[in-house]
This record gives structure tokens, sequence and C-alpha cells, in this order.
């Protein structure tokens, strides 16, 4: 069964949520707002079925809902956030924020954060740039849950990096994929509804292909995008690289198999190499390259080149982004859906916080 909430209604609860455990009333709505957001584009698995997820780690002391947010590290067209243990959610768009600054000065600019917490969905964070007439770049690092191409260790996250592009009178380009072939969320999906894992997301601990979404718990691990080296997973495995490298390598946040865990009852390492999960983001003035006015035009273009080639019957050329607007659109006006192990996990965190839970 599913319950429908309208994304005002489940963005308030969180702000209540965010604000019980002591955020400011400001973090606190950041962090609802970027909550929610995924779950208006459909990515349920970053929604707020994390948001109980949240309230654990803040439980064993991981979160900090008061963080001092500073720049340790500066140029004019860089900087390096401490994020003092902030929430992802909170920190992200601080970090965004600063990088569209410079970006306003410099042409471009970039941003690596140290001391965080799972950020939510890439896309919110990068697409913050569109508005200013720039390119927007975010990306983190995450869990080790990743084994890559031939390890049968865990060795990186889900990585997943975003790309939001302005265009004139069509909507923006919004690329925001996890560089794996699926992302841990999608897995737990398939878990609540019960569902076997397509061929390629995961393999069990001897390295062997397998369908069951629970094969974690046992020793395997998620795959890197192409799933095998004959379909390519050296790429997945490269650009997951990449991403942990620019994320926390540059900005000193915990890389590789010390990334803390998301989960709460695991702890994590006890040798870290650096501090929290690490970000990087940036913002590129179209202006500093060319008239903005002439690139959208050519965006647009290329967005209606793209969209109006010939397709497999059936089906329209993917546009990136597009899916995910049309469903915002669509949870804009009908509502957000909830299967019922995330609803009750909901009303169980209102009860626990002693806090009114929303009326559908």
């Amino acid at each position: 069964m599913e319950h429908l909430f309208q994304a005002k209604l489940l963005e308030d609860f969180c702000k209540t949520v965010f604000t019980k455990i002591g955020c400011s009333d400001n973090d606190a709505q950041t962090a609802a707002q970027v909550l929610v957001s995924a779950d208006l584009r459909g990515i349920d698995s970053h929604g707020v079925a994390r948001l109980s997820g949240y309230v654990r780690l803040w439980e064993k002391g991981r979160i900090n809902t008061r963080p001092r947010i500073n720049i340790v590290h500066e140029t004019p067209s860089t900087a390096t956030l401490d994020a003092d243990q902030a929430l992802g959610l909170v920190a992200a768009p601080e970090a965004m924020r600063l990088a569209i600054g410079k970006a306003h000065q410099c042409g471009t600019g970039w941003v690596a954060v140290k001391g965080s917490n799972h950020f939510g969905i890439a896309g919110k964070h990068a697409m913050m740039a569109l508005e200013h007439d720039m390119i927007g770049i975010a990306m983190t690092n995450a869990s080790p849950l990743v084994a890559p191409t031939y390890s049968l260790k865990r060795l990186l996250g889900t990585n997943p990096m975003a790309f939001a592009i302005p265009a004139g009178i069509e909507p923006p380009f919004v690329a925001d994929f996890a560089t794996t072939t699926a992302a841990n969320g999608k897995l737990e999906i398939l878990q609540r509804k019960s569902q076997a894992a397509p061929s390629g997301w995961i393999q069990d601990k001897q390295g062997q292909s397998s369908n069951d979404p629970q094969e974690l718990s046992r020793g395997g691990a998620l795959l890197p995008l192409g799933g095998d080296f004959q379909h390519g997973s050296h790429k997945g495995y490269c650009l997951g690289a990449v991403v942990d490298i620019l994320s926390a390598v540059l900005s000193g946040a915990n890389y590789g198999p010390w990334v803390p865990p998301f989960v709460a009852f695991l702890e994590p390492p006890s040798d870290p190499v650096g501090s929290g999960i690490g970000h990087f983001f940036g913002a590129m003035r179209i202006d500093a390259f060319r008239k903005a006015a002439d690139f959208k035009a050519q965006m647009d273009r290329w967005i209606q080149t793209f969209r109006t080639a010939p397709a497999i019957e059936g089906h329209s050329v993917l546009i990136p982004g597009e899916p995910e607007r049309l469903m915002e659109a669509e949870r804009l006006e009908n509502g957000i859906p909830l299967i019922d192990k995330v609803y009750d996990d909901l009303r169980f965190l209102a009860a626990k916080l002693e806090i009114p839970f929303p009326a559908q």
C-alpha cells in the first residue's frame, strides 16, 4: 500500500524532526528542503526514507546539529571547508553557495569539504548554480560498499556526481548519477519490496554475481558502473575513484575504506585518515567562456536535436534530468507516495521524538 503526502507536509515534518534534534531553524529548513527534493524528483532512496538514519547518527554523536562550518584553506577561486560534522544536507548548500560566490568574482569557483556527512542527492546542490547562469558540479564519496573491478574487498562508495547545465527555452540538462550500476538505496527499496536485484548490481563475498538484495549483509559488494570488466566496470571504477580523490584526498576527509558508514549500528574505522565524509563542488560562469545567451541558445538546439532523434519503438531519446523534472511536476500536483515500511518508520520516529505526524 502507498500513502500519498503533499511535499509541503513532508518538508514541514522533516524540519520539525531536525529542529527537535537541535538544528537551528535555518539549518532545519535547508535540510528538509534537500531531503524532500529527492522524493519530488523520484529518487526515493535518498528522500524521507533516510530521515531516521540521520536521527540515529545524531543519537550516536556522529552528527553535530550546531556546527561551526569554517574555511580552513582559501584562494580567490578555491576553498576547503571543515563542516564540523554537520549534516551534509546543510554543509553541501553552504559549500555550493561559496563556490557560486567565487565564480561570480573569478569566473569559476571550486570548494572541497571535509568533516561532513551524507548530503542527499547531488543534483539538488549542482542545480543551485542554474539561476546564476552557471554550470554546477557536485560530488561526494560515501560508505565503502563497492568492490573495484576484480576486488573481493569493498573499497569505494557509490560516489555520485552531478552536473547541472542551463539552457534557454528548454529545461536545464541535469545529469545526476552514482558511479555504481545502482545506488545502495535502490537495494534498500528492493529489500522493502522483497524483490530480487537485477544481474550486474552486486556480487557475493566470493566475487560471484548475485541477485539477492541482502547480499551486502553477508559480505558481498555493490559493483561499479558496468557490472563486470566485459561491460566496462573498470570505467565505473575510475569514475568512483576520481570522486573519492576530489572529495576526500583533496579536502582532508576520509577516503576509500576509511569513509564512515551511514548506518549508525556500524562504528567508523578506528584508524581514520581524515575527517568525516568529503564533498567537492564547482560553479562555472557561462560568460567566463562565451556569451551566456549564445551558449543557452546552442544548449536548446543540443537538447532539441537529441530529443527528436529517431528512437527505439515505444521510447524517446532520454534527456538527462527530464524524467526527474516530469516526476517533480507530477508529485507536486498529486503528492509523494510512501510505501508502508517508510510510512511506518516515519510514524515511529514521530512517536519517539514526541512530535505530531502529518495527516495525509
